[in-house]
């Protein structure tokens, strides 16, 4: 990750180490990379480009199972809530009876081991010798067998990011999921051509302790996925999650990141989010406040029929009410800041939307919040009826009856939480650097072995081949490039754009400067390209055929920049003071 696209000011407020060691913030990283395979890690299907296009459907509902201990993994049980409706589209290329659950597993992909042993060796870890593979509960429909088959690869490794050992837990082999289409109340869709691709996942342990941090970690891991050359890149086949906690606080699991820019603000809000719940929990305590203070709901749904209140605009009719939930001594509580544009009341309103399926916008009133002032009179009315007072928050949803049930109940469950502090969540990132409630955080009840693949025994010959295939360490080799006189951005675009492979190549056959030499890869080829050069002859030999001699040491950018731009056949005419400033008019 550039630094600098966030700006000087925004590196340095998320990099206040000062401010965050009050907060006690600790964050650690799961990255997920896809493996450059050409099918998938348990079947024979192929890894081909994601499509829109597909052949048939098939529609599942999710059941949770009970785990060896007899113990129900809270996450399933809270995907049951939702009673979802899962539809697979299948594009004929792309999947088999494997990924469907209607055939066993086709032995593990033997290559997809061996890339994933590289990173394993990139990453110092203790590999293991003998490899067991294991299901995780997935109840979200993400994975049509309901549950995703992985194996840990290694443990107890580290790498040097800044200067700083970083400790990484471990690595996991596994399949990919499906892509999810879309999810519209009691309905989700997916498309299954990314399913059971090859993904690694790499842990780091919780040892970054300012948002920048946790950044700068995630681009050294990105940038040594792309040295080890087994990863595939590109839109889609790179994700990354951040775990967050303060103190006093617990574990939040935000999943999904897509960039690692938005890794500080995401890790930034998250901390005061967390901070503003324990603040929270402190005033309900100071008031008073008791778990029993929820109890009961109250019918509200010829009132709620008269009002037009968006959270009450619904095509009334058979099978739909409106209810009413008294939080006891807690006026003015849902208004709580938690995140940039959010409230304790969006929180509440997201288990809603999760959980009951009431996804409109919004999906329910409450007190607190100025937009429903017009519900003034159906609040009074409530609060009189259930025997409470101004000092009393009152909170209306409707719907479908079920669906409004289930909706009390989550609002209730979720002001009991708050009386807790934090509750441990997976969330969801927003743009501008909020999240959202997505499920319960998973325990370790989801996890059982798989009775279909026998374990695999790794012997020492799978170990050299290895150690064989893993390149020289991030870190050596980003320090070789910094005495070269290159800058960290430019060694962060190297790597990231792939260019460091014909970067190396010439460096080692040509005098010219190296920070030349990566301006003309980084900036000057895509330049002349944008500009409608072609550009697909640029490589090693032809860079080193212009800069292979002792003179080239002389050379300066812009000569450089129109000597490459003459071989390609085009005549360079600069307006401006030099080729980093100025600007060029490129001709034929």
């Amino acid at each position: 990750m550039d630094d600098q696209n966030l700006g000087p000011d925004s590196q340095r407020r998320y990099d206040d180490r000062e401010f965050y060691q009050a907060l006690g913030l600790k964050c650690g990283l799961e990255m997920h990379r896809q493996l450059d395979t050409t099918h998938k890690l348990f079947c024979r299907c192929p890894v081909q480009p994601y499509t829109s296009e597909y052949h048939a459907e098939i529609l599942r509902h999710m059941r949770p199972t009970l785990s060896e201990l007899g113990v129900y993994d809270p996450t399933a049980l809270m995907e049951f809530k939702t009673k979802k409706d899962v539809v697979y589209r299948l594009h004929r290329d792309t999947v088999c009876t494997y990924e469907m659950d209607d055939a066993p597993p086709f032995g593990l992909n033997r290559g997809a081991l061996e890339r994933a042993m590289v990173i394993g060796v990139m990453l110092n870890l203790n590999l293991v010798d003998e490899l067991h593979i294991a299901r995780k509960q997935y109840l979200d429909g993400s994975i049509p067998t309901g549950f995703q088959r992985t194996t840990i690869l290694g443990v107890g490794g580290h790498m040097m990011v800044d200067g700083r050992r970083i400790d990484i837990r471990q690595l996991g082999l596994e399949e990919d999921s499906c892509r999810e289409v879309s999810d519209r109340g009691h309905r989700r869709t997916y498309m299954t051509d990314r399913l059971s691709i090859p993904l690694i996942e790499i842990v780091t342990e919780a040892q970054m302790y300012t948002p920048m941090e946790a950044a700068r970690v995630g681009s050294a891991i990105r940038r040594l996925c792309h040295l080890s050359g087994v990863c595939r890149t590109g839109l889609g086949r790179a994700r990354q999650d951040v775990n967050v906690s303060i103190a006093g606080g617990t574990r939040i699991e935000i999943k999904g990141v897509g960039s690692l820019r938005e890794l500080p603000a995401l890790v930034h809000y998250e901390a005061l989010r967390q901070k503003a719940l324990l603040e929270m929990r402190d005033t309900a305590r100071s008031r008073g406040i008791q778990a029993d203070g929820f109890e009961g709901a109250v019918d509200v749904t010829a009132m709620a029929r008269r009002h037009r209140h968006p959270a009450l605009n619904i095509a009334w009719g058979t099978g739909t009410s409106a209810q009413a939930i008294v939080l006891r001594g807690c006026a003015g509580m849902l208004a709580t800041p938690t995140g940039p544009g959010r409230t304790f009341g969006d929180e509440v309103s997201d288990r809603i939307r999760i959980i009951a399926c009431i996804d409109r916008v919004p999906n329910m009133a409450w007190s607190d919040d100025p937009a429903s002032f017009e519900l003034t009179e159906l609040f009074g009315a409530v609060r009189q009826q259930a025997g409470a007072s101004p000092a009393d928050a009152v909170v209306v949803v409707a719907g479908p009856a079920a669906d409004v049930a289930t909706a009390i109940s989550e609002v209730r469950i979720r002001m009991q939480e708050m009386l807790e502090g934090v509750p441990r969540e997976t969330r969801r990132s927003l743009r501008g650097g909020g999240t959202r409630f997505e499920r319960v955080l998973p325990g370790p009840d989801r996890m059982y072995p798989d009775t279909d693949l026998p374990p695999i025994v790794l012997t020492e010959r799978d170990f050299e081949r290895a150690r064989a295939a893993s390149p020289e360490p991030l870190w050596d080799k980003e320090t070789r490039y910094a005495v070269m006189g290159l800058s960290p951005v430019q060694i962060e675009r190297l790597f990231t754009t792939d260019a460091w492979t014909i970067f190396e190549a010439v460096a080692a056959r040509s005098a010219l400067r190296p920070t030349i030499l990566a301006y003309l890869l980084l900036d000057w080829v895509p330049a002349l390209g944008r500009r409608g050069v072609p550009t697909v002859e640029v490589d090693a030999d032809l860079l080193v055929r212009l800069f292979g001699d002792a003179g080239a040491v002389q050379w300066t950018q812009k000569d450089a920049a129109a000597a490459l731009a003459q071989a390609l056949g085009h005549a360079v005419h600069w307006v401006g003071k030099n080729a980093s400033n100025g600007t060029a008019e490129v001709g034929a």
